[in-house]
């Protein structure tokens, strides 16, 4: 069930991070933060994955504020990531979550849906890539015709390998349908 509330201390942090910021400014997470700040799936992580940033602050400055290095990652002992290489799905900004609107005067922070989230680490599949799926798998909602499609209408295209690749979503397509039954 995905969580209404920030947990510390990225609660802290993003609040001073808010403060810094010069006016409205929305950001697209995904990674572990998502997958265990929002989706509540107990996972270690030190870090926010951004892939976009608009509005009033724009990734240089948010980096500034936030950063790895910066004062606030000294303090906090986390900072922002911005991703610059990612494969994600071509619609996903049409499916992304507003989250913790109440939390924040200028911060928009808006997070992957699942399977988006699931299939933008296909191309990487890391061991943690693949525990993060095992994750998502055991709680509600992903829905493998669902990350199937997407995958084939939305990312397919875009991967260097795709052969692999469609090897690494069969593989992982098994691995959930397996989790289900048990």
């Amino acid at each position: 069930m995905p969580a209404e509330q920030l947990h510390e201390p990225w609660r802290s942090f993003l609040h001073d991070v808010d403060a810094q910021l010069a006016g409205p400014t929305e950001i697209h997470c995904l990674g572990g933060f998502v997958v265990a700040e929002y989706y509540g799936l107990a996972r270690p992580t030190s870090d926010i994955d951004i892939i976009q940033v608009r509005g009033a602050s724009n990734a240089a400055d948010v980096l500034r504020i936030g950063g790895k290095g910066s004062a606030l990652a000294k303090t906090h002992r986390i900072y922002i990531d911005i991703v610059t290489v990612a494969d994600v799905p071509e619609r996903y900004e049409e499916r992304l979550i507003g989250v913790y609107s109440d939390e924040f005067r200028n911060l928009r922070i808006r997070v992957f849906e699942r399977h988006d989230l699931a299939l933008a680490k296909l191309g990487r599949n890391q061991d943690y890539d693949r525990e993060d799926i095992r994750r998502l798998a055991q709680g509600p909602g992903l829905d493998v015709a669902i990350l199937e499609q997407r995958y084939r209408d939305e990312l397919r295209g875009q991967l260097g390998n795709p052969e692999r690749d469609d090897l690494t979503l069969e593989l992982w397509t098994e691995m959930i349908t397996e989790l289900r039954r048990s």
